[in-house]
């Protein structure tokens, strides 16, 4: 059996190896987290219960309001470049840290005031979120990340962030076992992002980078902020239109275990966003060295691409839909028994992430991020109008079924409408034809 592996890993092409190795230690890394988020995660999940689990929401989506300053929107135009210029990646990831760094603090200043003056009689929820709002400091030290991601070389961090994650899940772990107060998970949370960082920075030094090498130039600022701001200010639409729900929820409702049983359902649903983040990751630089030598077979890949995603997106979606029920009670437990009916209705969701994730990467690619913000403010516009109608009737499924809807438009019914994105309509029309898809990703891998 191996050496049927060995012998076709050995007709692949240089550059297609090196993706599908750098694939392959993503998605170690995600099962890692996938593993320790069914153990560790639902265990906390079960020992926080509805109501704090919602309260912890909360904290965690009202910080993702201001989280757009941290300016981590700009990584697919850091990674492009460096894979484009190589030469000048000490100015590039020196720039970028000097930016990622005064968002993050931009980030905690607002967020800590904002919760003060909205809720001023909410000490546990202050703490709460000036803990989780700290983390978004080290947000910076991705700019490591971003260079292993140029070079498809994401196993460095794999490792630096797994051991991080292994450590504190054994401290999550304790915490339970002690009864631990709500709080203290927060401040784990915050923890494994510092030791995290740690972690990054042995592994680029050790690989013969140097930090001190970087280097911030204003003019190199300028020039990624003006093209960026857009991929910015579509990170605002993109809160409002895919977390809004949740802030709303927790804000509307005066009980938060609607909003615990809302997030227990994403929470597993989202367990399926890595295969498309993992495949959009390590596909990115060759797509763009691919466009720039053919665009026949440009469009060739572009297509396997979509075809792949629409396939994830669907073998995720069908199971879960049909035993959700079974789902929520072998993990999460009688307390949460009414997310069952939630999860079967929003896993279908997920073709945002597969799909949207897909034309995320095109929109990148060929420079076309002005519709990143047409697209997502579209999105944001209509998901705050929908959950306004429907959470205060329907509560969570109300929530589930705006998302369902406005994900329906903006990822798919939109791209008819846009004369420079019909094609990408089409990539996904074509990739529903289950047959002609599958045939097509296995002449790829031949």
């Amino acid at each position: 059996m191996l050496d049927k592996i060995a012998s076709l890993a050995q007709k692949l092409s240089p550059g297609l190896r090196q993706v599908l190795s750098n694939m392959g230690w993503l998605f170690v890394s995600k099962v890692i987290e996938l593993g320790l988020s069914l153990v560790v995660g639902i265990w906390v999940t079960r020992y926080l219960g509805p109501t704090q689990l919602g309260t912890l929401t909360y904290a965690m989506t009202f910080v993702g309001m201001f989280r757009f300053a941290s300016l981590q929107a700009l990584k697919s135009l850091v990674v492009r470049d460096i894979a484009r210029s190589p030469t000048s990646k000490n100015e590039t990831l020196g720039t970028t840290f000097a930016l990622q760094f005064a968002g993050g603090l931009i980030t905690l200043l607002a967020a800590v005031g904002t919760i003060y003056w909205l809720q001023p009689n909410e000490p546990l929820t202050h703490w709460l979120v000036g803990i989780i709002a700290a983390g978004t400091l080290f947000n910076a030290f991705n700019t490591i990340d971003f260079w292993f991601q140029s070079q498809i070389q994401s196993k460095y961090t794999v490792v630096a962030r797994n051991s991080a994650y292994v450590f504190m899940a054994a401290i999550r772990i304790g915490l339970i076992q002690l009864q631990a107060p709500l709080i203290t998970f927060a401040w784990a949370r915050l923890a494994e992002m510092m030791l995290g960082t740690i972690g990054l920075v042995i592994v680029y030094q050790s690989r013969g980078n140097h930090i001190q090498a970087w280097r911030a130039s204003w003019q190199r600022a300028k020039e990624l902020l003006q093209e960026g701001w857009l991929l910015v200010a579509a990170g605002v639409a993109i809160y409002i239109y895919a977390d809004i729900d949740q802030l709303m929820l927790g804000s509307m409702l005066a009980d938060k275990s609607e909003l615990g049983f809302y997030a227990a359902t994403v929470k597993i649903s989202r367990l399926l966003d890595f295969f498309p983040m993992v495949l959009a990751s390590s596909i990115l630089p060759k797509l763009t060295a691919i466009k720039e030598k053919s665009h026949e077979d440009y469009l060739d890949k572009l297509q396997v691409y979509f075809d792949i995603s629409t396939l994830i997106w669907l073998a995720g979606a069908i199971p879960i839909s049909l035993f959700s029920h079974y789902i929520v009670q072998i993990l999460y437990g009688a307390d949460f028994a009414a997310a069952g009916t939630l999860l079967s209705v929003y896993i279908w969701s997920q073709f945002n992430s597969c799909l949207g994730v897909a034309r995320g990467t095109i929109l990148t690619i060929e420079r076309k991020l002005k519709f990143n913000l047409i697209l997502t403010t579209m999105g944001a516009i209509v998901n705050l109008i929908l959950n306004f109608l429907l959470i205060p009737k329907y509560g969570a499924m109300g929530a589930t079924v705006a998302t369902i809807i406005t994900y329906l438009i903006v990822i798919i019914l939109i791209n008819f409408l846009i004369k420079e994105l019909r094609f990408v309509g089409s990539l996904i029309i074509n990739s529903m034809n289950l047959y002609a898809a599958i045939s097509r990703i296995k002449k790829e891998l031949q």
